[in-house]
């Protein structure tokens, strides 16, 4: 979906590594099972306490949903990757790219 166009928004726990990240870096996203990468121009960083926030407030076909999936989208999602625990500790955020030319490996 990033690849082509559809998901602009990578969600992911603001964490030590994500705070490094700021508005106008690019940064590469890595597909660990072909190992394709992407660059991407970070746009905006979009800052919540949790992804229950989060969900009420960024686009979520944006984010990774599909038209046939995003009526079913919970915060809990995301917990499979980050639980509360740690989202309380360090938020989250939703890194809003756009991909550079010439980008896949």
């Amino acid at each position: 979906m990033m690849k082509n166009g559809q998901k602009t928004i990578e969600l992911r726990l603001y964490d030590e590594k994500r705070q490094k990240v700021k508005e106008g870096d690019e940064i590469v996203f890595t597909n660990v099972e072909t190992n394709e990468t992407l660059k991407a121009l970070v746009l905006k960083l979009h800052r919540f306490d949790s992804f229950e926030t989060l969900n009420r407030l960024l686009p979520l076909l944006k984010c990774g949903y599909a038209k046939d999936n995003v009526s079913k989208a919970t915060s809990s999602d995301m917990e499979r990757y980050y639980s509360a625990a740690e989202q309380k500790r360090y938020g989250v955020v939703g890194i809003e790219i756009s991909l550079l030319k010439g980008t896949t490996d």
